[in-house]
């Protein structure tokens, strides 16, 4: 018997320890009370006493969790609560008795098939939802590229099971140069892009892939970078008719044989260029985020990077982060870890940040994508980076 009850709790639980299950419920418990309470009137009205607000109050929260239903389902609902709280009672006229028994268990049963109906919608959209994670999977790389004196790694989690966060880099073949006919070799140059959609889960989703495609296309075109954003903002315009959704964005080209990095910043987060020498820049020129206006203008700035220096490119969902206490992990702590990436390759520095993120932020919810792409330049000479560049060769 006692097996037979640790199987169970061990097939219920999956292993996972009670406090943690715990912590999994607060979290879950507190982001459903967010989702139902933004719907509630939560200031006191003039005169109102705290047991009419409270009433007030019950019945919103009431109202919310029964909009979200079908129809069908609020009916059921209503029957069940009914049967729940229905005591039974007996009846006598004269001689004859009636009794009503207690439903309560039918009450129980409603509930049961209520919560069987949405738990089968919940599997049929997670399994779709799946799918589309894995589609999205597809339209972001997967490996960086391979470039000698340059070390790419970056990482992305959704809050949900499909983001609206978007990473790209890749190389492109540059504008023909004015003294040759055809571009060659040295002229390719690596195009990198880091996006967040306004919003989340499905609508940010559908706008990225959109956004993915349009900037593949029109990197095979001979367009300057801020000709390219430009293009790229007009479609991302078009595509939002509506005007509701817009996509930050960094865009930048690095020109492989001089190290020479162009750059536009689409009021995205500023990225920060940690130099070897230690000191820190910020790469905020650019212009308004793409889709609010087809006739937006975006500059463009350039700067040349040199051995052992470090490019941070990050979405807000990593300075917003918030732990228990809804503190936000801030700028002040990614940038201390930036200031000790001296000596390390781009995929310990993100590993080293990410690290630091998750400790601060604990067992709270995310409640944004986390998007960061690390680029660190480095010498031929530099032994480590070196070998391991030579075995991604290889490989």
């Amino acid at each position: 018997m006692v097996r037979a009850l640790r199987s169970f709790w061990q097939r219920v639980s999956e292993g996972i320890q009670v406090q943690e299950l715990w912590a999994q419920f607060r979290t879950e418990a507190r982001a459903s009370y967010e989702l139902y309470s933004k719907e509630v009137d939560w200031n006191r009205a003039e005169g109102e006493s705290r047991g009419k607000r409270s009433r007030r109050v019950a019945k919103a929260l009431f109202w919310a969790m029964m909009m979200k239903l079908s129809p069908g389902r609020r009916i059921l609902l209503l029957i069940a609560l009914i049967l729940l709280v229905f005591p039974g009672f007996d009846i006598r006229y004269r001689d004859s008795e009636f009794s009503m028994p207690n439903l309560a268990l039918f009450g129980g049963i409603a509930l049961v098939i209520l919560l069987a109906l949405e738990l089968a919608d919940r599997v049929t959209m997670k399994r779709d939802l799946q799918i589309a994670r894995e589609i999205q999977g597809w339209l972001m790389p997967s490996a960086p590229p391979s470039i000698p004196g340059i070390d790419i790694a970056f990482a992305t989690r959704p809050a949900n099971t499909v983001a609206g966060d978007y990473y790209d880099a890749f190389l492109r073949c540059m504008v023909p140069h004015p003294e040759r006919d055809l571009p060659v070799a040295q002229d390719k140059r690596l195009l990198i892009v880091v996006g967040d959609v306004a919003g989340k889960s499905v609508p940010a989703a559908l706008l990225m892939a959109t956004l993915q495609a349009s900037l593949r296309t029109l990197a095979t075109l001979p367009l300057s970078l801020p000709e390219l954003v430009n293009r790229l903002n007009q479609y991302v315009c078009a595509q939002n008719a509506g005007g509701r959704r817009f996509i930050t964005a960094f865009l930048a080209e690095l020109e492989i044989s001089t190290q020479c990095l162009t750059f536009v910043n689409a009021g995205h987060n500023w990225p920060v260029l940690r130099r070897a020498s230690g000191s820190i820049e910020r790469l905020e020129k650019g212009g308004l985020p793409l889709g609010i206006s087809a006739a937006a203008h975006y500059e463009c700035c350039n700067t040349t990077l040199t051995p052992g220096d470090f490019l941070l490119i990050f979405t807000d969902g990593v300075v917003e982060a918030e732990n228990e206490r809804e503190e936000e992990y801030g700028e002040a702590r990614m940038l201390g870890i930036v200031h000790g990436l001296l000596g390390r390759t781009a995929s310990q520095a993100l590993g080293w940040l990410m690290a630091s993120v998750d400790a601060f932020v604990g067992s709270a919810r995310q409640h944004d994508d986390i998007t960061c792409l690390v680029l660190r330049t480095f010498a031929p000479s530099e032994p480590v980076l070196l070998r391991r560049f030579r075995q991604s060769q290889i490989s």
